[in-house]
């Protein structure tokens, strides 16, 4: 049995001499794993579309009751972010977390384009800060998985929007100021308006262009670790990329 697909290389494990296994984010089929047999030999054919962050179309058989890759040809490689380690680094957290929220054999579109998208903004966008495409990474990856926050206004009394307005990193929810105890244990963190405006765009904007707001300074700051804190908490764990890309940060 043969299938021809496109995929992105979302992680690579070598095993043997000159083998590798695929972790893929597929169009039909979702979350694949595959072996690239012989693809770290010197000259292999398949080398190039089995990278790490490669977009490629690949021809792939059923062997031994597993996937293997037969033919790998390259769409994309985002040369713009593998020649930036901050980037690449960055690049390499979006992927670790679409594995994680991706299930095996199960078609997400939305996640796939997502995590083209924000691989492109890195590519082609160095405009845009690097805190506003992971932050929104973060937001769209977090709805897409089922975790979309609400948004309505306070979870406790209403207001619309809710005065003083923060975020519950567990709940998931908006509420006043005042609320707070009403709201549980757990912490709160501040979103101001022109974050909170940022987030609404994410979450319900038009995908294809997910990165076309404006947003700097503080707003910007509480947008983004509020995204990383509220994707920490719900999935509980951490990712050894993020802290990678976070060290060079500092550096």
């Amino acid at each position: 049995m043969h299938i021809t697909t496109k995929a992105l290389v979302l992680r690579g494990v070598d095993y043997k001499e000159s083998d590798r296994i695929l972790t893929l984010l597929t169009q039909e089929q979702g979350k694949l794993t595959a072996s690239a047999r012989g693809c770290r030999k010197k000259g292999s054919a398949i080398a190039a579309g089995c990278q790490l962050l490669a977009w490629s179309e690949l021809v792939l058989y059923d062997y031994q009751g597993r996937w293997a890759v037969k033919e790998a040809a390259v769409e994309r490689l985002f040369q713009g972010v593998r020649n930036d380690i901050v980037r690449l680094s960055l690049g390499c957290y979006f992927a670790e977390a679409a594995e994680l929220l991706a299930v095996e054999g199960e078609e997400n579109t939305p996640l796939l384009s997502l995590t083209l998208n924000s691989l492109h903004a890195l590519d082609k966008m160095p405009e845009k800060p690097l805190a506003l495409v992971k932050a929104a990474f973060e937001w769209k990856a977090m709805a897409l998985a089922g975790y979309e926050p609400r948004m309505e206004g306070c979870a406790v009394c209403g207001t619309a929007p809710p005065e003083e307005p923060r975020f519950h990193l567990r709940e998931g929810v908006l509420h006043c100021a005042r609320c707070r105890e009403a709201v549980g244990d757990g912490i709160s963190m501040p979103l101001s308006p022109p974050a909170l405006a940022a987030l609404a765009y994410i979450l319900h904007g038009d995908p294809r262009r997910l990165f076309s707001f404006q947003l700097a300074g503080e707003p910007l700051t509480q947008l983004a670790d509020t995204a990383e804190a509220y994707l920490h908490t719900q999935l509980e764990r951490g990712f050894s990329t993020l802290d990678y890309y976070k060290s060079l940060q500092l550096s």
